[in-house]
């Protein structure tokens, strides 16, 4: 999420102009949710995540492209 608000600042834009939120990741499980969602809580503050979030997708998949990524965030922001 750091990397994302980064990101983000780059395109001089921020979490409140972000529409969506897709998470993929890997070796999850439902019972992984709440530490999941405790680490993106954990920093929303630091970086200026809105909470609740944004709407956002958590969508489990074999793997990423590279093999030591667990997490990969897509997001969707609209800027004027």
């Amino acid at each position: 999420m750091r990397n994302t608000a980064i990101g983000l600042a780059g395109a001089d834009a921020a979490f409140s102009d972000v529409l969506r939120l897709t998470f993929y990741v890997t070796r999850g499980a439902p019972e992984k949710i709440g530490d999941f969602m405790a680490g993106v809580e954990a920093v929303a503050a630091e970086i200026g995540l809105p909470i609740p979030l944004p709407p956002a997708s958590l969508i489990g998949v074999g793997h990423l492209f590279e093999p030591d990524v667990l997490v990969e965030v897509e997001t969707t922001a609209l800027l004027a």
